[in-house]
Parts: C-alpha cells; sequence; structure tokens
C-alpha cells in the first residue's frame, strides 16, 4: 500500500467552493435590504464586514478581496439611500470595511502561499519516500506482497521505519528495519542501510553474512558521521532479515533487536520468536558472531507479517498498547493487502490518527506449491 491518491474527483471541490461563494453573496444582499427597510435609528451596514471574513476560511484572496469589494459598494448604496453618504458614521464605516478587506486579503496571501510551500514540501517527501522506500511489487516469485507507511511526523511521508524485498537467485530476501529515534533526523540512517542491504543481498550467500555486512556498514555510517551530541554509541536499528527460498515449504529470519514476526497459517497466528536473538545492527562490537538463522515453515497458504515497533508501542486513550496479535486474529484469512488494510485503518483508530512513532506493516504469502522433491526438515518454533 504506497502513497494514496488523494483526489480521486478533482470537480467535488472546485463545486464546493463555488457553492460556498453563494453565501456572502447573500448575506451581503440580505444585510443591505434589511439595512434599507429598517427605521433610521437601526444600522446594519457595520454588519457587512461578516462577508470578506467568512470568505477567508474557504476562499483565496482575489476571491476575498471581490467579496469586500461588493461588501464596500453596499455600504456605499447604504449611504446614497440614507442620505448621509458625508455623514461621519457612513465615512468611518467605510474605510473599516476597506480596512478589513485589505487585512483579510493579506491573511489570505500568507496562508495561500504557506499552503504552496507546504505542498512543495509534500511533493518532495513524496519523491523521497519513493526513492529511499521504492513500491513494492504485488507479487515476486510465488509471494504475495502488501506494505503501509505511518509516518509519525506530522505532514511528512517518510521517517526512520524501513523495508525492502530484492530476488536473487531462486530466493527472496526481505529487510523490515527501525531507525532509533524517528522522522527526518533518521533518514540518513535508513538510506544508508537500504542502500547496503540492495546490494549486500546479492553477495552473501547467507542469512548472518549478510547480517555482518550490513552491521559493518551501520557501524562505518554512525563513525564517518556522527551526531552533533555525539552519542553515536546510542544509535543503532533494529532489523529482521528473511530469507524465503523458492522450492521447499521453509523460510529463514535473523532477528537483530527487531520485534518477532507472526505467522498466519489456517486461521491461527504464531509469534515467531528467536531462540537466540542477536543485538541490533550497530551494536555488533557488544557481541561479535551472534548473528544466527532461525529456520521455520512457511507453507503455501501461509502468511507472514513483519512490523516495526511502531504498530505495538501505539497508544490509545487510556494508555493501553496496541494489541497486534489480538487483532489479526480476526483477519487471519484475509489476503495481504487486505489484511495491511485492516490493520493500518484499526491501528489510526486506536490511537486516535496520532501515532507516537513511525510504523511499517508488510504482508507476505507464499502462493506457489513447493517442490514435491524437498522436504521440511525445520519446524515452526513453538507452533509446528
Amino acid at each position: 500500500m504506497h502513497i494514496r491518491q488523494r483526489l480521486a474527483r478533482p470537480r467535488q471541490p472546485w463545486r464546493s467552493r463555488h457553492a460556498l461563494v453563494a453565501i456572502p453573496l447573500v448575506l451581503i444582499v440580505a444585510i443591505t435590504l434589511a439595512d434599507i427597510h429598517s427605521p433610521e435609528s437601526i444600522h446594519l451596514g457595520p454588519l457587512l464586514v461578516v462577508a470578506p471574513a467568512l470568505t477567508t476560511s474557504f476562499g483565496g484572496y482575489p476571491l476575498t478581496g471581490l467579496i469586500g469589494a461588493l461588501a464596500v459598494g453596499a455600504q456605499v448604496l447604504l449611504g446614497v439611500v440614507h442620505g448621509g453618504m458625508t455623514a461621519p458614521n457612513h465615512i468611518s464605516q467605510l474605510i473599516a470595511l476597506t480596512i478589513l478587506t485589505a487585512f483579510c486579503m493579506v491573511v489570505c496571501f500568507f496562508r495561500d502561499r504557506r499552503k504552496a510551500e507546504l505542498a512543495r514540501v509534500r511533493s518532495v517527501s513524496e519523491a523521497a519516500q519513493r526513492a529511499l522506500l521504492r513500491p513494492l511489487p504485488d507479487h515476486l516469485g510465488g509471494l504475495h506482497i502488501a506494505c503501509s507507511y505511518l509516518a509519525a511526523e506530522k505532514e511528512a511521508c517518510i521517517g526512520g521505519d524501513l523495508y525492502a524485498v530484492t530476488r536473487t537467485g531462486d530466493r527472496t530476501r526481505v529487510i523490515v528495519g527501525d531507525v532509533r529515534g524517528k522522522g527526518l533526523a533518521a533518514i540518513g540512517e535508513a538510506a544508508t542501510l537500504l542502500g547496503s542491504f540492495q546490494e549486500a543481498a546479492h553477495h552473501h550467500p547467507t542469512l548472518p553474512a549478510l547480517a555482518e555486512a550490513l552491521d559493518r556498514s551501520v557501524c562505518r555510517y554512525l563513525t564517518e558521521f556522527p551526531e552533533a551530541d555525539g552519542e553515536v554509541q546510542e544509535h543503532f536499528i533494529t532489523a529482521l532479515l528473511l530469507e524465503i527460498p523458492e522450492h521447499g515449504p521453509v523460510a529463514r529470519v535473523v532477528h537483530c533487536g527487531h520485534p518477532p514476526p507472526f505467522l498466519i497459517r489456517q486461521g491461527h497466528v504464531v509469534s515467531l520468536t528467536s531462540p537466540r536473538p542477536a543485538p541490533p545492527l550497530g551494536m555488533s562490537g557488544l557481541r561479535p558472531g551472534a548473528y544466527d538463522t532461525h529456520a521455520f515453515s512457511f507453507r503455501p497458504g501461509d502468511t507472514l507479517l513483519l512490523y516495526t515497533d511502531g504498530v505495538v508501542e501505539a497508544r490509545d486513550s487510556s494508555r493501553a498498547f496496541y494489541p497486534l496479535e489480538e487483532r489479526i486474529a480476526q483477519w487471519a484469512r484475509c489476503s495481504p493487502r487486505t489484511l495491511v488494510q485492516h490493520v493500518e485503518q484499526d491501528l489510526l483508530a486506536h490511537a486516535d490518527g496520532a501515532l507516537g512513532d513511525d510504523a511499517a506493516l508488510l504482508a507476505i504469502r507464499r502462493a506457489t506449491a513447493p517442490h514435491s522433491g524437498l522436504h521440511l526438515s525445520h519446524r515452526v518454533h513453538g507452533a509446528a
């Protein structure tokens, strides 16, 4: 699930805006007629300021200026009708209405310019996301794939979470990771890891060797580009490396301090915890040679759900964490795309639309039958 099309029906906003224009126009006509037919002691002309003030909520500065000019014209008409155009009261009302209209136009001008700048920033952000997190194919080999990314930063599309899938030989390799921190500050580390993975995945025969290569790349980046606060030792990337051979109902995973994935099989959900998890990438000095492979059965029809901790650490109004395993059990028989959509919508509802951290989801289903001559020598940890 990538960046969505936001303007499915571009003509609807145009029609809505033109319908709203009728409101200040009706107000100008109604106030003018009411003032003309009111007793001399009642002055409704000052209410004309409502028209340009209201227009600022939906129109730009040209439309606001036009409505303001009509309001000023109505004020002049009231002065002529009441025969007091030179009266200080009418003059002061005209000046006040003109100044207010000019002020509203200035507000609209800067607001529109701000919106245009924000639109450009979002466009660049979306382009950066497409370059950093390349759109994943719906099908790769015998796998069906669906993904989702939710950035915690407001008005942002990217952050410190990452995922990538690459095909090498007769196997598919996957990475899901989470850079310590969130937002734009984590993009550099995420880009480094993704670039290293796309290259190293084709040159290392085993997942532990791949994990060690990625760890060296992250350590080198943190050494060459330290943070201003000098706390390089506190920067790391949790990651999960997955390898799915094309033939044989088996998959392999290396846990690098990352939350374990969920295996969905025949309506049941199992957490694939590793018996010996490794430290996050960028901390290999703590436990050299610590990357071990954990193999488990991955049969046709099985689905794997990989995620980052921004999903399970999302809180609701009562500060309760999002119960991911409990929720996905409700949609265990859905397709990967439908499963991801359900989790994304439910997660946002749980967190009232305000995530505390970036959140990424990646669902993978094996669709093709395994080779008949191969037999599984490993069983699912805790769910054979």
